[in-house]
């Protein structure tokens, strides 16, 4: 059977069995943790033979565990060699439901997987490129640690939350305005004392498909972000509720021309412009994003992570 061409998007009506192994069950947990992965993404963050890792993601799909979202079908209508993403599956949920070390958020998710949108699809795989590169230069530097927002403490009034991570600000005391980051992570130094040595960041990705600024902050825009972002900060809500000492929203967008417009219109804010760190993907892609100079929006400042500890 393993000789013959399976279907790509569609599970045979015959595959040999197989029984999950611990690297398996790596792959639905790193899979799950962040929605969406290329078959590159997994073998970056699995450590093993692309060849063999290739062979077991496409058993993982015939077999249930792992989605490959048909939203992907036109990327293979281009010609050439694609990397194929991967999603949770049915059988792969039903394992996480169980597995005590796993991520419990949006499991029902799962079962969205394979019919979601194209836009939906691309937004999800840049926030996965920039999270797989952070992880994997954190792993690198041999001094910082990667935690994703279910890896970050809480309090107990937030730690069984479905969405933690949201919340509200108003705005003029009238113009009220919801937020949900795309990811939240943290840094944890090895070198600064306990309770000093954790860097807080919100990350925004944005693919230029919403306008940078409008005259109506009742219509959504990049700069009514800012501006929750800008109130988050004001109002102290990084300290009560989420317990941060501090924090700085980090967004990765779609060209460098977009990143310049992005910096300009921070600067339209009155204050908390050094909150804001901005890169264009491409250029973010060629270094590893520790100690890439990320633009902040007290420009002609620059930062990089590895100096937030």
């Amino acid at each position: 059977m393993e000789s013959i061409r399976l279907p790509r998007f569609k599970r045979a009506s015959e595959i040999a069995s197989m029984q999950l192994t611990e690297r398996d069950r790596d792959v639905i947990r790193h899979v799950h943790r962040h929605r969406f992965l290329r078959s590159t993404q997994i073998t970056g963050l699995i450590g093993d033979s692309p060849a063999q890792l290739l062979r077991r993601l496409q058993r993982l799909f015939h077999h249930g565990y792992l989605e490959r979202p048909r939203a992907q079908v036109d990327y293979f209508h281009r010609g050439g060699s694609q990397p194929i993403v991967y999603g949770v599956g049915s059988k792969g949920a039903a394992f996480l439901r169980q597995d005590s070390g796993s991520v419990r958020r949006d499991l029902n998710g799962s079962q969205k997987n394979r019919g979601i949108g194209r836009l939906f699809l691309e937004h999800a795989l840049l926030i996965s490129d920039v999270m797989v590169e952070l992880e994997l230069a954190c792993r690198k530097s041999g001094r910082v640690r990667l935690l994703t927002g279910d890896q970050i403490p809480l309090p107990d009034e937030l730690r069984n939350h479905r969405e933690p991570f949201r919340w509200r600000v108003t705005l003029n005391n009238r113009q009220k305005l919801g937020l949900i980051p795309d990811p939240v992570f943290a840094l944890e130094f090895a070198d600064p004392p306990l309770g000093r040595n954790r860097a807080f960041f919100f990350l925004e990705a944005d693919r230029a498909t919403m306008p940078v600024i409008r005259q109506n902050l009742s219509q959504t825009s990049f700069f009514r972000k800012l501006l929750a972002y800008q109130a988050t900060w004001r109002l102290g809500i990084h300290h009560s509720p989420f317990g941060f000492p501090r924090f700085r929203v980090l967004t990765v967008t779609s060209s460098p021309q977009r990143m310049v417009n992005l910096v300009t219109a921070c600067r339209g804010l009155e204050r908390g412009h050094g909150l804001f760190l901005f890169a264009d993907r491409r250029s973010l892609a060629r270094v590893d994003p520790l100690n890439y100079d990320w633009k902040s929006g007290r420009s002609p400042e620059t930062a990089r992570l590895i100096d937030s500890g």
